[in-house]
């Protein structure tokens, strides 16, 4: 059975042609997306996420995934310590040290609502952030733990045997269907 995405008519994609989606996927109203995006199956973005960067990052969300209301990923960001915070003609001879990096996350991956992710960081599968975070950059992340706080600490293991058992329910009805 192949399901099709549902993207909604109410985004800000501003890089279409670097902008992919999975079968059964949804992206809901009020996103913005200003980096290159590739979704996964049966994963969904819900309302009033953003993704930013530019057109040289990207963010990569796997399969089974869930990123909730009003999310922020960050994949390019000034430097608040030693730069000029605003934007800046590109032919302006200034050398600026921003902080960038894409963002992927993994399979069976999930990030809880109004949370900021900063560059360069890759979710490893399994793992689920709670709400109300915030991810640093570079963190060192292990698969299938649970992470909440500012800044984010692991909290609990996930019971990885359950996740994947009800994906594997999800995948034979699809395939039955």
């Amino acid at each position: 059975m192949n399901i099709k995405p549902i993207v909604s008519e109410n985004i800000r994609l501003r890089y279409p042609e670097l902008f992919t989606i999975g079968e059964g996927s949804i992206i809901d109203d009020f996103c913005y997306i200003s980096v290159g995006l590739s979704v996964g199956r049966f994963s969904h973005i819900a309302p009033g996420s953003s993704f930013i960067g530019g057109r040289h990052r990207y963010v990569r969300i796997g399969d089974f995934c869930g990123i909730v209301t009003g999310n922020r990923l960050i994949c390019n960001t000034d430097d608040f310590v030693n730069d000029l915070i605003t934007i800046i003609p590109e032919d302006v001879p200034l050398v600026k040290k921003s902080i960038k990096g894409d963002i992927v996350f993994a399979n069976y991956s999930a990030i809880g609502a109004n949370s900021v992710v900063m560059p360069n960081n890759h979710i490893l599968e399994g793992v689920a952030i709670g709400a109300l975070s915030y991810v640093p950059s570079n963190y060192p992340f292990e698969p299938w733990m649970i992470y909440f706080g500012t800044p984010i600490k692991p909290r609990k293991e996930r019971n990885r045997d359950s996740v994947l058992k009800q994906a594997e329910v999800v995948e034979k009805y699809l395939e039955n269907s």
